[in-house]
Order: structure tokens, then sequence, then C-alpha cells
């Protein structure tokens, strides 16, 4: 984990660093409090799809937990995301074609995405090799000083619960996790995900939007009611796929203070 840039406004710090894992450079930004001391906990973000680390409400999210916490918050580039793009017209295809999905839909009812057998294939890696990453950064940051202790927590929804679910699920360093924007469906290696969901053991707080234009509501319960943890929470709101509102920021945030407790500065 080498750190190549370092910035401080306002309080937080935030340091770029990449990541080496297998033959793979992954880029990410770590958040600290300005000036930090003692030990905190850190919260890993993962941004969803044709998103990168950078995106608005990761930053947003990441400077609320430094600086009403005084967590540390960092967010890697998934694969073929962000500064890891290879294609930039496929992203922008890419990206135009989900924008479509969710301008078209109908409130959750339009039914399953078909994938093509290579789309199918690409999904499937990048969740492998997402999962692989969050955990050597997990590794990383346990010889950081003042990340090193822990506790660790995990948000991410949509892509960030594509990837995030399997990884918190295999990851016993994870102390509590948000997680959202998805369900049960015809996904790509979607056995996997059930099983993955039903071996969950931290607390969860699921969030779900009951007009989701890119999968039904009775998907969205059933990945719910197959997670294995003892605390789960469930928040229902009406409206799409990006219009969760900014009032759940609230929850995330005493969810994680609840779970993860706060820093020792």
């Amino acid at each position: 984990m080498d750190f190549v840039k370092e910035t401080s406004e306002r309080g937080v710090t935030e340091r770029d660093f990449e990541l080496k894992v297998d033959s793979e450079l992954v880029p990410g930004v770590l958040w600290t409090p300005e000036n930090a001391d003692g030990t905190r906990p850190t919260v890993l973000i993962g941004h969803g799809g044709t998103q990168h680390k950078r995106v608005p409400n990761v930053v947003a999210l990441a400077r609320r937990l430094v600086r009403h916490l005084g967590y540390a918050a960092v967010a890697l580039d998934a694969p073929g995301h962000g500064d890891r793009v290879t294609d930039p017209e496929a992203a922008e295809r890419s990206r135009q074609a989900l924008q479509s999905r969710i301008a078209g839909g109908t409130g959750g009812a339009r039914g399953d995405r078909q994938f093509s057998p290579e789309e199918a294939k690409a999904w499937t890696e990048r969740t492998r090799s997402g999962v692989r990453e969050w955990r050597a950064l997990v590794d990383e940051l346990s010889s950081v000083p003042g990340l090193d202790e822990g506790p660790f927590g995990y948000w991410g929804v949509s892509m960030g619960t594509a990837i995030g679910l399997p990884f918190v699920s295999q990851e016993p360093r994870i102390a509590a996790a948000v997680l959202g924007l998805a369900g049960l469906n015809n996904r790509p290696g979607g056995d996997d995900f059930e099983k993955a969901a039903r071996a969950l053991t931290p607390p969860i707080l699921f969030l779900f939007q009951w007009d989701d234009e890119l999968m039904t509501r009775e998907s969205g319960i059933a990945l719910f009611d197959a997670i294995g943890s003892t605390e789960k929470t469930m928040h229902v709101n009406p409206g799409g796929h990006v219009q969760m509102p900014l009032f759940e920021r609230d929850a995330v945030e005493a969810f994680f203070r609840r779970h993860l407790g706060v820093a020792n500065q």
C-alpha cells in the first residue's frame, strides 16, 4: 500500500494510494481526521456500477464519517472502473445503458436483466477480483498505525453490494455492514450470492428503494430474508434506484456508531 498524494481540507486528510494485488495495481483513497492521533474504526466504502472511488456520494459519506465520528474511511476503484477503465468507449456505453434502464423502468416491475455469456463472465470475474482486493486492503490497513486494531465496517449498495456482500461473508474482521439496492434474481453466480447472504453473521443495515427500476421488490425482500445475520434491519423508501433519501445517511451514521463505537482520540 503506497501513498502517492496527500491533501487536507476542513479537518479531513485525504491520501491517495496504490494497492498491489497479484498483478493489479488498485487505486484508492484513505480519509482520516487531520492530525489524527489514537485509534479509530475504519469504514470501507464500495461504489456503484459505472462509478468510481471519488463519486460524490462516496466522498460525502467518507468526509461525514471522519468529521462526525472521527472514523477513517477508504474507497477503491472496482475492477474496470475509475482509473482502471481500459476501454473508455465501452465504459461510456455501459453507463448509458444503465441510465437507459433506469429511465425506462416501471417501479421494479420490468423483470430481471438478461446477461450475455460475455457479460456474465465479466460480472463473475469482477466480483471475485473485487472481493480479493477488499480482503487485501484490510490486510494492509491492519498494519497502519491507528487503524490496525479496527474495528472495520463496510458500506456499499448496488454494485457495492454485488461485490461487498460476498466480501463481508468471507471476512471476519468486518464488524458491521450497510448493504442494499440489490436482490436475489438471475444475476450471474446467483446461487453463490445467495449462499453468501445466508452465511452473513455481522449486523446488517439493508437499504432498498420500493420503486427500484433495476430489480423487483420481491427480489429485494428475498435477499433481506436470506441474510443470515441475527441482527438485521431493512429500510425501504419510495423512489427509484438513484433516489435514496439523504436522511438515510443519518441512519448509516447511527448504525456504525452503535456497532463500531467511537474513535479513541
